[in-house]
């Protein structure tokens, strides 16, 4: 019994230790190459389609995606280049961290 208990413990602890460092994050990116309102339609596509997107917010107006992910699924590197591959470069404009619980 007390085996089985140990077992237990130690697999429910490697389980959540695995997830114990990611963290939800959401970043604001600067969108090149929006030149017209249904722009962000496309931008907001090709970011959705990034595994650990969870939001993506896209504005025409102030030529920016605002988007929360994932970090253990995604990166900002991995936000961008899906922008760039759908024609519209993106780069960082800022950070925000929230660690998972």
């Amino acid at each position: 019994m007390k085996f089985s208990t140990l077992i237990g413990t130690l697999f429910l602890s490697a389980a959540s230790a695995g997830t114990a460092f990611a963290a939800q994050q959401t970043v604001t990116l600067a969108v090149d190459n929006m030149t017209c309102s249904t722009c962000p339609y496309t931008v907001k596509k090709a970011l959705n389609q990034v595994l650990g997107v969870e939001n993506a917010t896209v504005s025409y107006e102030e030529k920016s995606a605002t988007v929360t992910f994932e970090d253990a699924e995604a990166s900002v590197a991995d936000l961008t280049a899906a922008t760039t591959n759908a024609g519209y470069p993106s780069r960082l404009a800022s950070e925000k961290t929230k660690q998972a619980q």
